[in-house]
C-alpha cells in the first residue's frame, strides 16, 4: 500500500482514515468522502485571513471549557473525515493536542466557501456534519461580501437549521453570546 500512496493511486478497496495518516504533507487538503480521497490546493489569502481573523474573535469570546482552532481534521468515520477552515471543540478534547477530532469533541463548524468548494461547503459538508450530529454550523460566503450563515442542529431531523443570516455583524445567543462585526474579519484591501 505505501506504494500506491507515494504513486497518487488508490489502495486496494477504498480510502480510510488510516490511509490519510500515512499520506505525506503535500500542502494540500485530504479529506476523505465515503472512502474517496479528496485533495484541495492551498486556500486563498482572503480565506485563510477571514478564517484567522475570525477564529481569535471567537477565541476571544468562547468559555473556559471551549476550544477554537483551524484546519484540524474531524473524522466522522473510518471513511469520511474533513478539514472544516474553523473549530471550535471541547477544551479536554484539545489538551491532548490532536491531529483529529471525534464528532463528539466538536460543538461547531465553519466553513468559508471558496471557488472550488461551493457544492461541498454548502450542501454536502453540512449534510454530513449533521449526520455526524455536530450541535453548529456555520458557512461563510465571499463573493458579494462577507455574509456568514449561521445554523443550528435539529437532533429529531439531523439537519441543520438556519439560526440567522449575517451581513453587518455575527450577533448570537449561542453556542455563546458572540458579538462580533463583520469589519473584524474582513481582510485588507490594497
Amino acid at each position: 500500500m505505501t506504494a500506491a500512496l507515494h504513486d497518487d493511486y488508490p489502495p486496494p478497496g477504498e480510502w480510510t482514515t488510516d490511509d490519510l495518516d500515512a499520506l505525506p504533507d503535500d500542502g494540500r487538503r485530504h479529506e476523505l468522502l465515503d472512502g474517496t480521497l479528496l485533495r484541495s490546493p492551498s486556500p486563498t489569502r482572503l480565506h485563510q485571513s477571514i478564517a484567522l481573523m475570525l477564529g481569535a474573535a471567537l477565541q476571544e469570546s468562547c468559555p473556559a471549557d471551549l476550544d477554537v482552532t483551524q484546519a484540524v481534521e474531524v473524522r466522522l468515520s473510518r471513511t469520511r473525515a474533513f478539514i472544516p477552515d474553523l473549530l471550535v471543540t471541547q477544551l479536554d478534547a484539545a489538551e491532548r493536542n490532536p491531529s483529529h477530532y471525534r464528532p463528539h469533541e466538536v460543538l461547531l463548524v465553519v466553513e468559508v466557501v471558496s471557488e472550488g468548494s461551493r457544492s461541498v461547503d454548502r450542501v454536502l459538508k453540512p449534510a454530513l456534519y449533521a449526520e455526524a450530529d455536530i450541535p453548529y454550523f456555520w458557512r461563510i460566503e465571499t463573493a458579494d461580501g462577507i455574509v456568514v450563515h449561521a445554523y443550528k442542529l435539529d437532533p429529531v431531523k439531523r439537519a441543520y437549521v438556519e439560526q440567522a443570516r449575517m451581513t453587518d455583524g455575527i450577533l448570537l445567543p449561542e453556542p455563546w453570546e458572540i458579538d462580533v462585526p463583520l469589519a473584524r474579519i474582513t481582510p485588507r484591501r490594497a
